[in-house]
């Protein structure tokens, strides 16, 4: 929406757009909890804890079917290619980490594509199709793609940094999550390469075989913090939340753009 806005876009194409996002992030939300068995979502039991996978599976695919009813709506047919490759690319992202899943040879470009694919490719679309729903050029266009991939990137570096330094009551879901479901997120990566073979034998049963003790996520978090490796990915963040602002500079500094800049920033300092 607020690119649509900031686009010179005044019509609700932008709010039907903006309902179909979220529409297809909440469905992404209910297969992720269950293809990856989470206990919590928005510090909330997670759906299909409460009424079964099926149903949790059943729902995510109403909601990618009304978000394609509601693109259909604007007939904007570039904004339903749009997003209908996004979650194209969504699904292949999935497919890429279940594929790698508790795989310590995991390196960083691959793991950056994978989370391109996973969050980025929403947030870039949802960027993009503001900007189509409000008429704007191809320049105008890319330029908002670009903020949202750069933004979406931000974010999810931000989100895996705080699976190692936030506090369940703070982040709405338990601490940790990351490491118990055996995922190589980049700290992870970063402070595995970073001890250089030292502490193999921990990594390869905790993450790789996910035989874990109590004691096992403190020791991660230790070894993790202890490296830099925990500063080097919120560092990453950083980097990808300037980017993001930059590609904003072709448009009039307006109330919109100032916005969308404070939401590049509050997505790297935020602590939930």
């Amino acid at each position: 929406m607020a690119c649509g806005r900031l686009a010179g876009g005044v019509g609700d194409a932008s709010l039907k757009l903006a309902a179909a996002v979220e529409f297809v992030h909440t469905a992404t939300l209910l297969h992720d909890d269950v293809v990856d068995a989470s206990q919590l979502r928005r510090g909330k039991v997670a759906a299909h804890l409460i009424w079964g996978a099926p149903s949790s599976v059943l729902v995510g695919d109403f909601l990618f079917a009304r978000a394609f009813e509601l693109m259909v709506e604007t007939g904007l047919m570039r904004s339903l290619e749009i997003l209908a490759r996004a979650s194209r690319v969504i699904a292949e992202g999935e497919v890429l980490q279940l594929s790698r899943a508790h795989d310590l040879n995991l390196d960083q470009t691959t793991y950056l594509e994978i989370i391109t694919a996973k969050t980025a490719a929403l947030f870039a679309a949802a960027a993009e199709a503001g900007a189509v729903s409000a008429g704007a050029s191809a320049a105008w266009s890319g330029a908002l793609r670009a903020y949202g991939e750069n933004l979406g990137l931000a974010f999810q570096l931000a989100d895996d940094a705080l699976d190692y330094g936030g506090a369940s009551e703070i982040l709405g879901k338990n601490p940790g999550d990351d490491f118990r479901e055996g995922k190589a997120t980049l700290p992870l990566i970063l402070a595995i390469a970073r001890l250089g073979g030292r502490e193999t034998a921990f990594w390869e049963r905790a993450i790789g075989r996910r035989d874990q003790t109590e004691a096992d996520f403190r020791r991660a978090r230790e070894l993790i913090i202890g490296t830099g490796a925990l500063e080097a990915t919120l560092k990453l963040a950083e980097d990808y939340a300037e980017r993001a602002k930059a590609a904003l500079f072709c448009f009039p500094a307006n109330d919109w753009r100032l916005g969308l800049e404070a939401l590049a920033d509050f997505a790297v300092s935020r602590r939930a």
